[in-house]
């Protein structure tokens, strides 16, 4: 199939195909959809999507420009891929010189927490305490420095950030135990609607779930009631703050499988809202399906410097990070720390928990030396502190 001339990739919208230069790769594209809706009163602006035509864009400066009338871009991503990321901040700032007026929907954020993301924007919190107020580490894990460029970006400028998720223990029971499951306060993050009519997403998530099979009766169902939770819940939550603020634009991140071929989010999105939307999607080399969105992005691979770390395989306990074992050439073996011992400081930082960890070692590299203390237990003669200098692998 020759993308740069296929015609009508995806009929649903009626999209046209390009091929494309992107600014950080090959970036390929299927049109931008333009969802009818009712024309806008008053001052509020009007959202549309132009027709484009073939060969009517070079590069991704051009493709943002093609979306200037397009009020929701959702951009997919792989969560550990920086050059994702970076086609994510390179959008943002592009829509961002169009009109300020723009908020960014974040599936890494879960909605409980969304005090904290406004606190940060608005320069009430610092980076560690916003770490910490929105479980960050516990929640997500991925490392922070894939998204702290586009957080800054927002902080810098004031740009609000949607916490889109759900609450990861909602998602998870309704998988273990199923809807009925969940408790009156959980019930308040189930959305009033779930559509289940489209089969060929069902059909995609029971692919997924076959290659990692439950013996539990009925565990597809709960599967896929968890799935559909998962996106219903991000797409109302960006729907009920686009409505409540009409003037603005919307970028929503998340993950490729929340947005590819328009299920997921966008789609159930556009049930709620009927806005002007254009899915991204970030992908690998080979994948060349022009129907996954309305446009494809192709970045060369790019990596994170290194990050430097202690070489311990940690377990979370009631008093703190306990260390279970080390990782082959561990400087933190090496420098005399022992099996159980419990890590108290890093730096003088207090540690109790495994996000404290995270903190004390945030922008860290190999080669830089931390003070560690820990706890060790001793047979028949208590527990004792001990010190170690360790140089970061």
């Amino acid at each position: 199939m020759n993308l740069s001339t296929t015609t009508a990739v995806r009929p649903r919208l009626g999209h046209r195909c390009l091929g494309l230069a992107g600014a950080l790769g090959l970036l390929l594209a299927a049109g931008v959809s333009a969802h009818p809706h009712a024309e806008p009163s008053g001052d509020e602006p009007h959202w549309d999507s132009p027709v484009l035509e073939l060969g009517a864009l070079s590069d991704l400066e051009r493709l943002v420009e093609a979306l200037r009338d397009t009020r929701v871009v959702l951009v997919g991503e792989t969560h550990d891929r920086y050059e994702h990321h970076l086609n994510q901040l390179a959008i943002i700032r592009g829509i961002y010189e169009q009109d300020p007026r723009l908020a960014i929907g974040l599936e890494f954020f879960q909605q409980p927490f969304q005090e904290y993301l406004d606190q940060f924007v608005a320069g009430e919190i610092d980076e560690r305490e916003f770490l910490r107020g929105t479980e960050y580490f516990q929640r997500w894990r991925f490392d922070y420095r894939l998204y702290r460029p586009i957080l800054d970006f927002a902080r810098e400028r004031g740009l609000p950030l949607v916490a889109l998720n759900v609450p990861g223990e909602v998602t998870s029971k309704v998988a273990r135990q199923g809807l009925e499951s969940l408790d009156e306060e959980q019930q308040q993050w189930v959305p009033a609607e779930i559509e289940r009519g489209n089969t060929a997403y069902e059909e995609r998530l029971r692919e997924v779930y076959e290659q990692h099979p439950s013996v539990d009766e009925g565990g597809f169902e709960r599967f896929l009631d968890a799935q559909l939770l998962w996106d219903e819940g991000m797409a109302e939550r960006a729907a009920r703050y686009l409505e409540d603020h009409p003037e603005q634009r919307m970028v929503i991140l998340a993950g490729a499988g929340h947005l590819e071929y328009g299920d997921g989010i966008p789609d159930r999105l556009q049930r709620r809202l009927g806005a002007s939307q254009a899915v991204v999607i970030n992908g690998l080399r080979d994948e060349l399906d022009p129907d996954l969105a309305d446009y494809l992005l192709l970045p060369e691979p790019r990596e994170l410097p290194p990050a430097g770390f202690l070489g311990v395989r940690l377990a979370s306990g009631a008093e703190g990070p306990q260390v279970q074992g080390f990782v082959p050439d561990s400087p933190a073996r090496e420098a005399g720390v022992r099996k159980l011992d419990r890590i108290l400081r890093i730096d003088g930082e207090e540690i109790g928990a495994y996000s404290d960890i995270r903190l004390a070692l945030m922008g860290r590299a190999p080669g830089d030396r931390v003070q560690v203390e820990v706890e060790r237990q001793r047979l028949f003669f208590g527990s004792k502190e001990l010190s170690f200098e360790i140089e970061l692998q």
